[in-house]
């Protein structure tokens, strides 16, 4: 599998370009995908450069992933503000798109 087809590296390059983009959509598969991706550089970025390096990352992914999932939550039909309310925010990440 080339890098142009992976989906991890295709949604990781789209929220990462889209990075404080918190208008249109993405699709349930993008979301998780860029989740994964940035969960995955976090802790290997701890495992080998030590907590403070896994904090880092951590906080330069956190506009990313809230801009993901605000974009996500569009995709089903809700304001992006749902990402403020706990639970139902996942169970609406989880939630197949909308047309």
């Amino acid at each position: 599998m080339s890098e142009s087809t992976n989906p991890i590296f295709l949604a990781s390059r789209d929220g990462l370009n889209r990075y404080a983009d918190f208008s249109g959509k993405s699709t349930r598969s993008q979301y998780w995908y860029f989740v994964l991706a940035t969960n995955l550089a976090v802790f290997i970025g701890a495992l080998l450069g030590g907590e403070l390096v896994g904090n880092v990352l951590s906080v330069f992914f956190i506009v990313p992933t809230i801009a993901a999932a605000v974009r996500r939550l569009h995709d089903v039909g809700k304001s992006g503000w749902f990402f403020l309310v706990p639970i139902y925010n996942i169970i609406l990440l989880c939630t197949a798109s909308k047309m």
